[in-house]
């Protein structure tokens, strides 16, 4: 069935929910100790949750990039690109990363994500770091992709929280949908064969690329995270950088 066209409340609604439950990111287990839940606060005012910031030009290119779409019956809203500084559009580069074609390379500080191509240039995202994206760095696989993925806060999480018990591993999470927290689609990483907890995910929260986000590992728009998933190879290799490149 598809999913009604979303109202401007639901979707503000749905927006903050993930604001508030992506702490922690997506693990199922017991998350590190030096990454505790934030209390639910009283959701965010429209106002407060979408600042103008960049008043850039439009175009027919970036309008269909960034265009609502349904995607496995649920609808995306449209990203206000022009409202975000252009570094931070979906776009080719030359590559900085000196890293094999089918590498992920994930630039925290400077908030980008790369897809290493051949010959020489780099698929380059935008990305929001929360939290949990700064606990971890090194080399590790993509080791699982998930297309609209459930939600489910680790043991730890529900202890603290427990509202949050509706979404427990043992209640299957909580629904695919727009205002999940890993929206429509998460690639998981492992190192050595164990899950890192590090997450790459979708988010409506447009207004969070190229910031240091309140919670989560790292969010892209809707729209380019479906992008990403469909061009990393399986298991493709990942390297997580917490000091600059030179781009």
């Amino acid at each position: 069935m598809t999913a009604p066209l979303l109202t401007r409340r639901a979707f503000v609604l749905g927006a903050a929910a993930l604001n508030l439950l992506s702490a922690g990111c997506v693990a199922t287990r017991d998350a590190p100790p030096q990454a505790p839940a934030p209390q639910l606060p009283p959701p965010p005012q429209p106002a407060a949750i979408e600042p103008q910031g960049f008043d850039g030009q439009r175009t027919p290119e970036l309008d269909a990039r960034y265009a609502a779409l349904v995607d496995g019956g649920h609808e995306i809203p449209a990203v206000p690109y022009w409202k975000i500084d252009p570094k931070f559009y979906r776009q080719q580069v030359t590559d900085p990363t000196a890293e094999a074609p089918g590498t992920v390379v994930v630039d925290t500080a400077n908030r980008f994500l790369y897809l290493v191509e051949p010959g020489g240039t780099a698929m380059r995202y935008g990305v929001g770091i929360g939290r949990v994206g700064f606990t971890w760095e090194g080399r590790g696989i993509v080791h699982w992709r998930q297309h609209w993925p459930r939600w489910k806060p680790p043991a730890e999480m529900i202890e603290r929280q427990p509202n949050l018990e509706r979404y427990s591993v043992a209640n299957g999470g909580m629904e695919p949908g727009i205002g999940n927290p890993l929206g429509a689609r998460a690639l998981y990483i492992h190192q050595n064969g164990e899950d890192t907890l590090y997450r790459l995910h979708g988010s409506p929260e447009w207004w969070t690329m190229g910031t240091a986000a309140s919670a989560g590992c790292v969010r892209l728009v809707n729209q380019d995270v479906i992008d990403l998933y469909e061009r990393v190879p399986h298991h493709a290799p990942i390297v997580v950088r917490q000091t600059p490149l030179s781009a």
